[in-house]
């Protein structure tokens, strides 16, 4: 496995910052070993792997966990919905609320917004992009929607990929006002999404278990939004109610234990995406910024619906 750092752009400070990736030297072994790999196909890819850890986070025992982990990873605890010391397993910690105030929304009917905390990868056409984390590697929209039908309806579209490692705000949200329908499950694997493992097979994004919600937006037609499992993913937990309007920025669900993934896709046209996601992703290289930031905006003219 390549050893070269995980580089990123940070939105908020406007620096190029390396990715301290947490689990690294166990991640590298699995992914990067012979023997690592035979233990990825053997268990840590399967449900039963993340659903034992997932055992171990909800014990109270975890909740020693939380201050260390708070303070070697420099965690902004004033953010926190409620004090450190308050949480009763690290599980609880994890998928911790905030308070109000913590992240803006940005205005403007016609303005999408960032789903989650994290690092994105923005592609204006996913049919022109050369590959996601590595020149020439993607994989197929009919494959990651789990429909034909649904791969055609989005050829061309716009996408955004947005990873979350396990020190990140791990609540994910709507990206638009509209009404959404009900969360299907595409059951699969339990691969890892951290870049060193996408850098060998971004493919592991469609082979995991997802969950797929379509959202009708009056302002940018249909929106496909999913929500990937991974390595150490207890579980995907919505809590919206389908068929309910909902605004940008509302909460949608939240991940327990693990990095995870949150995808969204626009229709062809619909959306025009900020420049600086579009450029860095171009470069593979993510853009580190938060839900209810600017994703970008619908057209002046957007296409009919349909």
């Amino acid at each position: 496995m390549p050893a070269e750092p995980i580089v990123f752009f940070n939105r908020r400070t406007g620096q190029l910052e390396t990715e301290r990736i947490y689990g690294e030297a166990w991640l590298r072994w699995i992914y990067g070993n012979p023997l690592g790999r035979l233990s990825l196909s053997a268990a840590v890819r399967r449900a039963w792997f993340s659903s034992w850890y997932g055992w171990r986070m909800n014990r109270r025992v975890s909740a020693n966990l939380v201050l260390p982990f708070v303070i070697d990873y420099n965690l902004d605890a004033e953010e926190f919905a409620k004090p450190a010391t308050a949480y009763r397993t690290f599980n609880e910690f994890f998928y911790r609320t905030l308070k109000n105030n913590a992240r803006p929304v940005a205005p403007g009917d016609d303005v999408a917004v960032l789903p989650a905390d994290g690092r994105h990868l923005a592609y204006q056409d996913v049919d022109a992009a050369d590959g996601f984390y590595v020149k020439g590697k993607k994989f197929s929209l009919a494959k990651l929607l789990g429909s034909e039908a649904l791969g055609a309806e989005f050829a061309g579209g716009s996408m955004l990929i947005s990873r979350l490692c396990p020190v990140d705000y791990h609540r994910f949200h709507f990206p638009v006002a509209g009404v959404p329908g009900e969360a299907s499950l595409i059951n699969g694997w339990l691969y890892s999404v951290s870049p060193l493992a996408l850098r060998l097979n971004p493919g592991y994004l469609v082979e995991n278990k997802r969950m797929l919600t379509l959202i009708e937006s009056e302002r940018f037609g249909r929106v496909a939004q999913l929500e990937v499992g991974a390595t150490m993913v207890g579980a995907i937990q919505q809590s919206f109610v389908p068929g309910r309007a909902v605004k940008k920025g509302d909460e949608k669900g939240l991940f327990a234990f693990g990095g995870s993934c949150v995808i969204t896709v626009f229709q062809r046209g619909r959306i025009v995406f900020d420049r600086d996601l579009v450029e860095h992703a171009a470069e593979q290289r993510e853009v580190y910024a938060r839900i209810g930031e600017r994703l970008g905006a619908a057209p002046a003219a957007a296409p009919a619906r349909g």
